[in-house]
């Protein structure tokens, strides 16, 4: 009788969770502990500092949630807007379907402007909408930074040049779920007023934390939003964080390992967190052209660092490529998702990697694929990664 288990690691490339470093595993083995101590301020206190320098911010307001991004999203629009609200949202792949749909289930009024699939964030017509504003009843602009969907990444510098330009007093709500801690974000420079993102992607943690960076604008809105919240309230929150406490038990573990993600982070460099991000992503983007495929990515400017979505050829499905990917070589993948399910695959390029781990990904992709009828020069794209990736260290 053949035996279930598959020796060696699984090869976890979708774009999150992403691979937890071990030493941040062995920093979430610790005993429960009273959260109510008089030392429990020592971990949280400077945890709430450390979280802010992610999000590229010096004034705002770290919240820590238990819970995912979903839930970040959840308490950035009920804390700070009001039932019957009017927001502007961009549309362009799944997570931003998923946010829109979120937004009007808690009672605001969403005006979406849909984009293809495939792009982004508009600004011209955000700055267009904006203006057409008159009585500024539009009270945010919402805007997925890396929708991971399509592999694509708007730029919200952009973005907050067209509020600017409008004139218009809306506030910006960034989703940084897959972009924080891995892309540049820059929280105060493009004065974001909330900006979320979740533990399991560029902070390399389980999922489980839900982080919310909140300036101080949006802080006085919260004062007089009437949108009902409860476990996600910013005011029970910043009454106990004051002190180092939670207004509830929180997810002890997530904190410790938390803390020492930030000073993987601190220890490699933010910007050079980036760097190997993009380098990554140029090597899987050599890779892709170099089997004749094409992203879903329409133009290089769109063009996601920490997750790549691969269109695959009419008449292969690309869920086959990712089942056999999984079962015949232990390789996790992403599937294609709503409008593109079956007609791509992702890879996840985000958290703790390196070279070596990518280029094990893409052969495993390569066998997946031709397993899958894909006609491709094997060995092809790992050659065209690796002559990237020699070039750009000796570079």
């Amino acid at each position: 009788m053949a035996g279930s288990r598959r020796p060696g690691r699984n090869f976890l490339f979708v774009p999150g969770p992403t691979n937890i470093p071990d030493r941040v595993q062995r920093a979430m083995i610790v005993p429960s502990e009273d959260h109510r101590s008089s030392a429990f301020p020592e971990l949280t206190l400077p945890l709430f500092e450390e979280t802010k320098k992610i999000f590229k911010s010096r004034e705002g307001q770290i919240f820590l949630f238990p819970a995912t991004g979903t839930g970040a999203w959840e308490a950035a629009l009920t804390n700070t807007l009001s039932p019957g609200d009017r927001v502007l949202a961009s549309r362009y792949g799944q997570f931003s379907t998923l946010w829109i749909d979120l937004a009007r289930r808690v009672g605001l009024d969403v005006e979406v402007q849909e984009e293809e699939w495939g792009t982004g964030a508009n600004p011209e017509r955000i700055e267009e909408a904006l203006r057409a504003d008159r009585e500024h009843r539009i009270k945010a602009v919402l805007v997925v930074h890396n929708e991971t969907t399509t592999g694509v990444t708007s730029d919200i510098g952009a973005v907050r040049k067209a509020i600017d330009a409008a004139n218009h007093p809306a506030m910006l709500y960034v989703d940084g779920v897959s972009s924080i801690g891995s892309i540049d974000f820059r929280a105060e420079e493009w004065r974001v007023d909330c900006a979320i993102t979740g533990s399991q992607k560029g902070l390399m943690l389980p999922a489980g934390l839900g982080l919310v960076c909140v300036s101080k604008r949006a802080l006085e809105a919260s004062k007089t939003a009437e949108c009902r919240r409860v476990y996600f309230d910013f005011a029970d929150q910043a009454k106990a964080n004051a002190t180092g406490y939670f207004p509830y038990t929180p997810a002890l573990p997530m904190l410790y390992g938390l803390r020492e993600a930030l000073r993987c982070v601190e220890d490699e460099g933010l910007e050079n967190v980036f760097a190997r991000h993009r380098r990554l992503a140029d090597g899987t983007r050599a890779a892709v052209q170099a089997w004749g495929l094409t992203l879903c990515a329409k133009e290089p400017k769109w063009h996601s660092d920490t997750v790549s979505a691969v269109m695959v050829p009419e008449g292969i499905n690309g869920a086959e490529v990712i089942d056999i990917a999984y079962r015949r070589y232990n390789l996790a993948l992403g599937a294609g998702l709503s409008q593109v399910a079956g007609k791509l695959f992702r890879i996840g390029h985000i958290g703790d990697l390196n070279e070596l781990m990518l280029l094990g990904a893409l052969a495993g992709v390569e066998m997946a694929m031709q397993d899958a009828g894909i006609r491709i020069q094997p060995g092809s794209g790992v050659a065209a990664a690796t002559e990237h990736f020699r070039s750009t260290r000796e570079g």
